[in-house]
């Protein structure tokens, strides 16, 4: 299978993330999960390029500060691997309009945990509080989508430990 290539941002404002209630597609990976808003590279796109046509595309928001924060590596049994670049921003402008994915909400951030989250995203999620340089997180999911491995820039980490630290 070929590899794909992604985008994930979490917009920010007063304390909170705008997250994506993803209930709109039958097959969807992400059925039913809380995520970031985000897609697929295009053609010739960078990963900037990339994230700025996702956030207007589901938002109507133009950023206007981002941080580019990590890169995240998703291995998923009969899915192809993706390469997500995981982005935060907290400058943005525009009307917003409503997502054809899902329902957009914003989130408390003290609150985000407790949503119906991918076991790895609970894991980026941590990093990006407590301010980590920019990073490479592996994350390997069997069929049934639970996490079976992670890596964190190349060492392999206990999710479980990592998360109560």
């Amino acid at each position: 299978m070929k590899a794909e290539l992604s985008t994930l941002c979490y917009l920010e404002r007063d304390g909170q993330y705008l997250m994506l209630h993803r209930t709109v597609k039958k097959k969807d990976v992400n059925k039913d999960k809380w995520i970031g808003v985000g897609g697929h590279f295009e053609q010739d796109e960078s990963p900037e390029e990339c994230v700025l046509r996702e956030v207007w595309e589901e938002t109507g928001y133009t950023l206007t500060r981002m941080r580019f924060r990590g890169l995240v590596t998703f291995v998923a049994e009969n899915h192809p691997t993706d390469y997500m670049h995981l982005f935060t921003a907290d400058g943005f402008e525009g009307t917003p309009h409503a997502c054809d994915e899902g329902e957009l909400a914003w989130v408390d951030k003290k609150d985000v945990l407790d949503l119906n989250l991918w076991m790895g995203d609970k894991i980026f999620f941590k990093l990006l509080r407590d301010e980590a340089p920019f990073f490479s997180l592996k994350l390997v999911y069997n069929a049934a989508g639970n996490l079976t491995d992670a890596v964190l820039n190349g060492k392999r980490i206990d999710p479980i430990a990592f998360l109560e630290e």
